[in-house]
């Protein structure tokens, strides 16, 4: 009786291993060409070994495959995951490209007008630093005359500094000093009994023939403390009320006159 011989199924070990067979003995059948990450197959001859033209146009395929493979990126994504894959880069030299392309280089005559504008606002900015040194200066020169005409006293001081004090300009001086000239003769302590407000018991007194009901009206408010015939108090006075009265106008002309040019008052 002959002894009966197990049969053993082949188990994954060894399919496995003729899988491996199997591809090691196809590549050597056509040829197998590796470069990195490719590779391809290459048509062998019947004694294993590969044509050189075959070879070299196989290399060509496989170096072109690796080009347009994509290629996986380092970046990371805004999920901390890899990003994906890097896209072919295409240059555009029209449209917004080519303007944002250009805005990047100044223009030659964009710079020699910015040099010109900023020449023009410096130039412009002296300028009126001139106007304010001139005036500042003009200020303290015209002050400087004031205070020396005011320490000699008189009319011409009294009406300076009453001009000044009322923030008015010194060009109604002459006019001013010819109404006093008029009414008082520039005599501060003058007093006239002889008018129709003398006759009312209210008669005018002052430099500007105020009568007090107007003193009090119009003083300045600085001086209201001062006795009517306070030289100063009393011009602020009688400007005050001409102004309201007549208006800056009937100041400048000296007062009032008649149809033959006398003055006839304020």
């Amino acid at each position: 009786m002959t002894a009966a011989r197990s049969v053993r199924s082949p188990g994954p070990t060894h399919a496995a291993r003729r899988a491996g067979t199997a591809t090691a003995a196809t590549g050597a059948a056509f040829g197998v060409l590796a470069s990195g990450a490719f590779a391809t197959i290459v048509p062998a001859t019947m004694d294993g070994t590969a044509t050189e033209a075959e070879a070299e146009e196989s290399t060509t395929a496989t170096t072109l495959a690796a080009y347009s493979a994509t290629i996986p990126s380092s970046a990371a994504a805004s999920d901390g995951s890899p990003s994906g894959y890097f896209s072919p880069v295409s240059f555009d030299h029209s449209g917004a490209a080519a303007g944002a392309l250009q805005s990047a280089v100044p223009a030659d005559d964009g710079d020699i007008a910015s040099v010109g504008k900023a020449r023009e606002i410096a130039d412009r900015i002296a300028e009126e630093h001139r106007k304010v040194a001139e005036e500042q200066a003009q200020r303290e020169a015209e002050q400087a005359r004031l205070e020396k005409l005011m320490s000699q006293g008189g009319v011409d001081a009294w009406i300076a500094e009453a001009l000044d004090h009322m923030g008015m300009s010194q060009s109604y001086a002459s006019g001013l000093k010819r109404i006093i000239m008029k009414e008082s003769n520039g005599n501060p302590s003058a007093i006239n009994n002889w008018d129709s407000n003398a006759l009312r018991g209210t008669p005018s007194e002052g430099l500007m023939q105020v009568i007090p009901s107007t003193f009090d009206a119009y003083v300045h408010p600085d001086f209201a403390h001062e006795d009517i015939t306070h030289p100063i108090a009393n011009i602020t006075a009688g400007v005050r009320y001409m102004v309201d009265r007549y208006g800056l106008d009937t100041l400048a002309a000296g007062g009032r006159t008649g149809a033959n040019g006398g003055y006839i008052g304020y």
